[in-house]
């Protein structure tokens, strides 16, 4: 039994989830709805991933400020958020690209029932939420933004103490103690990690078995357009990788593994602890992922982006209306703002869609149609999101070493 762990331990952690996601598939097609027996495994997973999330977010970013001065983490952070709003809207572009090539829903009727849609917060209302009421809220709501907010004052404090005549001695203890939790949150992160395969297991089974054969043959084509949209964009961020000079083998092999997770977890938010741990095996500034990772998993969507626009195009081919130039480009627009404004929002991928429906007037019967395959299609989604936040901190942080090396050394 002994030999048999250690086996385990051995054996890479990416073929490790590769079998896993093999058995899941065969023991979904075998043991059908029965799969859900499974649920618990998968469920601990997705609750010791969010166990950490706190923990990751508020120590990495704190001891990341701390190496690092208020006018670097300024410019990083204008990068991170400029390349997210740029390939958001890119992402609606290429989705728009591929499904007015192949028309998905052309021919296809739309079914006799309503979808209650979550009510969309808006994007105000999710800067307003940047700043949390209270810091207990914020953690117990998991509100991503907040808890970023949070981290970086802090950390600022604590820098501002270090760097103080006054107080450097007791900065210093502070922050000693965050970079000592830190260290052991990263240290639960390799116990955990040794859980992902059995999680992914259980996950895919259960929605291989929920979902079955017959959903992906009913709306086989609108599934297929948007992984060819998907596999598009992952085109674009290998050229623009090269184009910075990162290696995309050397990327990818690190990235595998949350990409892998978010795939079968349909959680960018929840693969955050694995997507962060893969920052750092790669070797990205520490203030730089600390906050890159954490702000991208809230909004950025590039996945849900395309999504979207695949999803109108595929609701206006159902209704047999046209989509014009215009209002593509309008499709472009508020998408981008959508994807941002409806952040962390339960069902955000529905949301996102209904309410750009909603402003081209398409049915909503058409969104009840595209929840049978909210499953298959948040797959691809949430791992094209988790990609999307890897490529941009990995350029990111090409450009920051580039800075760096152009500031002479003071004699």
């Amino acid at each position: 039994m002994k030999a048999i762990w250690k086996g385990y331990l051995d054996t890479s952690l990416i073929l490790k989830i590769t079998i896993a996601l093999i058995s899941g598939i065969i023991v979904g097609f075998i043991l059908g709805p029965d799969a859900s027996v499974l649920s618990p495994l998968g469920d601990l997973l997705l609750r010791l991933l969010k166990f950490l999330i706190i923990p990751l977010i508020l120590f990495t970013l704190i001891v990341g400020v701390n190496q690092t001065n208020i006018r670097e983490l300024g410019r990083m952070g204008g990068k991170v958020f400029l390349y997210y709003v740029i390939t958001s809207a890119f992402a609606i572009a290429v989705g728009l690209a591929v499904a007015s090539i192949f028309n998905p829903g052309t021919g296809m009727t739309l079914p006799n029932e309503e979808y209650e849609v979550p009510e969309n917060p808006g994007f105000i209302s999710v800067l307003l939420n940047i700043v949390p009421e209270n810091i207990v809220t914020a953690f117990s709501e998991l509100n991503l933004l907040g808890i970023i907010f949070t981290a970086l004052v802090f950390g600022i404090a604590i820098s501002y103490l270090r760097s103080s005549e006054e107080y450097n001695e007791l900065g210093e203890h502070v922050y000693k103690v965050v970079n000592g939790l830190n260290e052991a949150t990263l240290s639960i992160m390799k116990g955990i990690l040794q859980y992902v395969p059995v999680g992914i297991f259980a996950i895919i089974a259960e929605t291989v078995g929920n979902q079955g054969i017959d959903t992906i043959e009913s709306l086989g084509s609108m599934v297929a357009v948007l992984y060819i949209a998907l596999f598009a964009m992952l085109v674009i961020y290998m050229i623009m990788m090269l184009l910075f000079k990162v290696r995309p083998g050397e990327f990818f092999e690190q990235a595998r593994t949350p990409i892998i997770t978010a795939f079968v977890t349909q959680s960018s938010s929840g693969t955050l602890p694995i997507t962060l741990n893969a920052a750092k095996n790669l070797g990205f500034s520490k203030s730089l992922y600390g906050f890159s990772l954490p702000f991208g998993a809230t909004i950025n969507m590039d996945g849900a982006a395309i999504r979207i626009a695949i999803s109108t195009v595929f609701a206006a081919n159902v209704m047999g209306q046209s989509l014009s130039f215009p209002d593509m480009l309008q499709i472009v627009l508020i998408g981008t703002l959508v994807s941002i404004g409806t952040a962390g929002v339960p069902g955000a991928g529905i949301v996102m869609i209904a309410t750009v429906f909603a402003h081209f007037g398409l049915s909503m019967e058409a969104v009840a149609l595209l929840t049978a395959i909210d499953a298959l299609v948040g797959m691809g989604c949430t791992a094209l999101n988790v990609t999307g936040d890897l490529v941009g901190t990995s350029i990111i942080n090409k450009t920051e070493h580039k800075v760096e090396d152009a500031v002479p050394e003071k004699s």
